[in-house]
């Protein structure tokens, strides 16, 4: 719904202005009395309520003849795009590893993976014309969300990401395997895996360096991130009595691997300490090349003038209809 000539619509001001000078009006009388209370004796005190009924129509038809005037229309907008740019997997370790409180937020220590959650959501809103598809892995790899425009679900299936919800360990290989397979076949110009992790690789069946090799046959870039300080880190750890209390666990990364896969599929390899580690990753992704972005937009609207002039046209009759059958 639009209003092609809304100025009009002040008019509509006058309308109560006009029932209040209707109101105070009164008719010149048809009779004169030497007296009042000759007048009291011929009249009754039953009245008729059909004559404010035939105000209110009269008024309701020159409301609806400003909005004509106002040319309103009644329609849609269909809008269709080609995503241009990057198509880009996610890879997101969640073993029990990124439990390690060695992270803040908001002057808070959290765990890793709610740091990275928070930071990638940041950068899927970043990217509004790159197809993102989303994969966690730890013990293997889990596809989360395929290659999609549809970022509002793709960040609410991000909040869903958890530790534990794969089986535990570290399959660097098999993520990495899992998002070449998702972009081989996508005739983008920039086919991109970020692959975040904390440690290195300790589970599944595809060696990392070997993934990095077919994701470089493909021309994949594979930036790497390494998660977490060096040295150790603050790790809550269960105890025989079921208590969970944080003890300082040394961490273990694999940065030679990681440096390799992303030299070799001519990306970076990154140390994600805080979020400035992934911003560096924004402004190198933000220099690819990208495709142009094609938009269409259809419209269609229907006039709604003809139909407001005949529901002015419509109250103006049924007033004067009352007016006529109206008791005296």
């Amino acid at each position: 719904m639009r209003i092609l000539h809304p100025e009009y619509l002040w008019l509509l001001a006058l309308v109560p202005m006009l029932a209040l000078f209707i109101g105070k009006r009164g008719s010149s009388p048809a009779l004169v009395f030497s007296h009042s209370s000759v007048a009291r004796m011929l009249g009754t005190r039953r009245r008729s309520v059909f004559g404010r009924f035939t105000t209110g129509f009269k008024l309701l038809a020159v409301a609806l003849l400003i909005i004509a005037l106002s040319q309103p229309q009644l329609g849609k907008t269909t809008t269709e795009f080609e995503a241009s740019g990057i198509d880009i997997m996610l890879a997101v370790d969640v073993s029990s590893s990124m439990e390690a409180m060695d992270f803040t937020l908001k002057n808070k220590p959290v765990n890793r993976l709610e740091v990275v959650k928070a930071v990638v959501e940041r950068f899927i809103g970043e990217r509004p014309n790159d197809r993102i598809g989303l994969l966690a892995f730890s013990g293997k790899p889990y596809v989360i969300s395929p290659l999609t425009l549809d970022h509002d679900w793709l960040g609410r299936r991000l909040k869903a990401l958890s530790i534990g919800m794969i089986e535990d360990g570290t399959a660097i290989g098999s993520a990495i395997g899992a998002g070449v397979s998702r972009l081989k076949d996508q005739q983008s110009k920039s086919r991109i895996i970020i692959l975040l992790t904390d440690g290195m690789n300790t589970a599944g069946k595809i060696p990392p360096l070997l993934a990095a090799e077919a994701a470089q046959a493909l021309d994949i870039k594979v930036y790497t991130i390494g998660a977490g300080t060096r040295g150790v880190a603050p790790t809550p750890v269960v105890d025989p009595f079921g208590r969970k209390t944080l003890q300082r666990v040394k961490v273990n990364i694999d940065e030679a691997t990681l440096k390799q896969i992303a030299e070799k599929t001519g990306a970076r390899y990154f140390r994600a300490t805080d979020t400035s580690s992934l911003e560096r990753i924004y402004a190198e992704i933000d220099t690819l090349e990208t495709t142009t972005r094609t938009i269409k937009q259809f419209e269609h609207y229907r006039e709604l003038f003809s139909s407001c002039i005949a529901a002015a046209l419509a109250s103006l009759g049924i007033g004067l209809f009352i007016n006529r059958k109206r008791l005296p």
